[in-house]
């Protein structure tokens, strides 16, 4: 077993331990936001501040590689570029609405953009490589998965 894999795996015992999670429930996901170190690190920190409560994600990206979508309830394990585990979040809310009509209301949880046109700029970067590397094209009608989440446990600093 890899150090990044056992370490995330004691991080997800910890976790269950502390809040008292049935040994049966498992996470749905491990994972960094974004498809760049810079922005998975610097979103990572968005979530440890609580200004970055949700996330947007392609929903043919799950279709599209066969991938369940997430649901309420679900608990995720957030981890920085490297793959070291930093917080879990449990999804509270799953949206699907497509690009197009998406509004600064729903996408500013992202914590991200200062408006909705910025947004779009960012998303159809992220979405127009996510697609070349997932198998799906984006489009301005694509489906959004807009996923809203609050952390539930963060990993304790080392003294």
């Amino acid at each position: 077993m890899s150090i990044v894999k056992q370490n995330i795996e004691e991080f997800w015992q910890d976790f269950k331990k502390a809040h008292n999670i049935a040994e049966t429930i498992d996470y749905y996901d491990c994972f960094h936001f974004d498809n760049s170190e810079e922005w998975a690190d610097k979103l990572l920190a968005l979530v440890l501040a609580k200004k970055k409560t949700a996330t947007a994600s392609s929903l043919l990206y799950y279709q599209t590689n066969n991938v369940p979508q997430p649901q309420v309830g679900d608990y995720s394990i957030v981890t920085d570029w490297q793959g070291v585990p930093h917080c879990v979040i449990k999804t509270t809310a799953v949206t699907i609405i497509p690009f197009n009509e998406m509004t600064y209301d729903i996408c500013r949880r992202e914590g991200e953009d200062e408006n909705l046109e910025s947004w779009k700029k960012n998303h159809i970067v992220f979405f127009s490589q996510d697609g070349k590397d997932s198998g799906y094209q984006f489009s301005e009608s694509m489906p959004v998965l807009f996923e809203d989440f609050e952390v539930v446990y963060v990993k304790k600093a080392i003294s």
